[in-house]
């Protein structure tokens, strides 16, 4: 199959570092050095399931360069999605899937906007990985897997090719699971408190969940998500906090979610698309969410310094 991937830092990287790596044909688009790096030396994966460097990775920073595809990968920031859903017109055909592996609740109905909602799926992945230097993805944690379906989550041939080309592939674990929604809401749980929490403590999360206060903290968050996520219709299990829980026990100790490091590192990050989503479909669906307001209100400032929206100097 042709697949694009839109977006080729730890995520996009890893997944289509391995799909290529199993015979796939991937066209990675990046830009700047680390479309420079591609290019000129390929793509390496720094695993700890196994290193592995494609010697002759496809990329460019141009989607009319590379042409329709069978599935487009989305794993932008999620704060990107809307701007490159405009430019993905070239790599779409009459038989193009969209699948976006993305850490918020919403890019799925985005991307249907741009493309139309019969060609996206709804998709989520697991993975501890960033990118260590142009040209170089790092897998520092979890099992890589992803998880995918169709929105209604009727069984498809279309999801079956997918979940093939992954299946070949070392190093992932697909899945389309009976119940895609909440698959997705599963994981923007533990996601979303990770970040919320990880970004305000500044901690790693070996700290943050082995202190009680901060512990019960992301209790907290993902109640209120649980309640925001049955108001929509999605039916999360009695024990999907705990679940969660359990699952943010399993991480190393030095995890740190993305949008902690972003907000850390003074860059933009995707805390609208997580507590502020949560805040944000809450009132919608009205349901309080006070300390995901909370974590939202905090993290603010930040956020509009990295986007030039404020300055001040906090030395």
């Amino acid at each position: 199959m042709r697949f694009a991937i839109y977006g080729s830092g730890g995520v996009g990287g890893y997944f289509g570092a391995r799909l290529a790596d199993a015979g796939e044909d991937v066209t990675f688009i990046a830009r700047g050095d680390h479309l420079a790096a591609i290019q000129r030396d390929g793509l390496t994966v720094k695993s700890i399931n196994g290193d592995l460097h494609l010697d002759k990775a496809q990329a460019s920073d141009d989607p009319a360069t590379i042409g329709v595809v069978d599935v487009v990968i989305v794993a932008v920031k999620a704060w990107q999605v809307e701007e490159i859903a405009k430019t993905m017109a070239p790599l779409i055909g009459p038989e193009t899937l969209v699948l976006p592996l993305e850490n918020g609740v919403e890019a799925t109905d985005v991307l249907g906007e741009a493309v139309g909602h019969d060609k996206v799926l709804r998709g989520l992945c697991g993975i501890l990985a960033y990118r260590e230097a142009p040209g170089v993805i790092r897998h520092a944690g979890v099992e890589p897997f992803v998880r995918f379906g169709e929105a209604d989550n009727r069984q498809s041939e279309r999801t079956q090719r997918v979940k093939a080309a992954f299946d070949k592939a070392a190093g992932v674990t697909a899945e389309i699971p009976d119940d895609i929604q909440v698959a997705v809401w599963s994981k923007f749980l533990f996601i979303c408190a990770m970040s919320g929490v990880g970004a305000v403590t500044r901690a790693p999360m070996g700290v943050s969940r082995q202190l009680a206060q901060s512990r019960r903290l992301l209790e907290e968050v993902m109640e209120e998500i649980t309640a925001v996520g049955r108001a929509r219709g999605v039916a999360l299990p009695d024990d999907a906090v705990a679940k969660a829980l359990k699952f943010i026990d399993t991480l190393p100790e030095n995890s740190t979610a993305s949008m902690q490091r972003d907000i850390m590192d003074g860059l933009p990050s995707e805390l609208e698309s997580q507590n502020g989503a949560v805040v944000r479909l809450g009132k919608a669906a009205g349901v309080a969410t006070p300390i995901n307001a909370a974590l939202y209100a905090a993290l603010l400032p930040q956020e509009a310094r990295a986007r030039g929206q404020v300055a001040f100097d906090d030395r």
